[in-house]
């Protein structure tokens, strides 16, 4: 029964994501810098630079993700319980996160030396607004 019911809301949650995607914080910033900020040409160029050297990280990040998210299920499969190979897996799922949560905000710090003093206090209202939307 608890099997079923784990599973029924893993189900939840995931078509909860598909119907309604949520937009990751970065990509409101994203869109405040590339659509809001009158960036100069050096800007632009430092930010492509910037933005490029992250894609690559998240991608990396995502994939091992995906890759502890599939050993949760193996896992999950495997034990039909909250046994020690779930609770390693949860682990390791929740450091992937970590991880890209770390590296996401780094390049968003990154991002913000990129400005000019004018430019930050918009930048910075819409970092906290990306990550306060869901508290509202």
């Amino acid at each position: 029964m608890a099997i079923v019911a784990f599973l029924a809301g893993l189900a939840g949650v995931l078509a909860g994501r598909m119907l309604m995607p949520m937009r990751p914080p970065a990509s409101q910033v994203h869109e405040l810098l590339h659509h809001q900020l009158q960036l100069d040409a050096t800007q632009k160029a430092r930010l492509e630079i910037a933005e490029q050297q992250f894609a690559v990280r998240r991608h990396a990040l995502e994939l091992e993700l995906r890759a502890a998210n599939a050993r949760l299920a193996d896992a999950i499969q495997t034990e039909h319980g909250n046994g020690p190979q779930v609770a390693a897996a949860v682990d390791a799922s929740h450091h992937a996160m970590g991880e890209l949560q770390k590296a996401t905000l780094t390049h968003i710090f990154a991002m913000r030396q990129i400005l000019r003093r004018d430019q930050t206090d918009a930048f910075d209202r819409a970092v906290v607004k990306a990550l306060t939307a869901d508290a509202r």
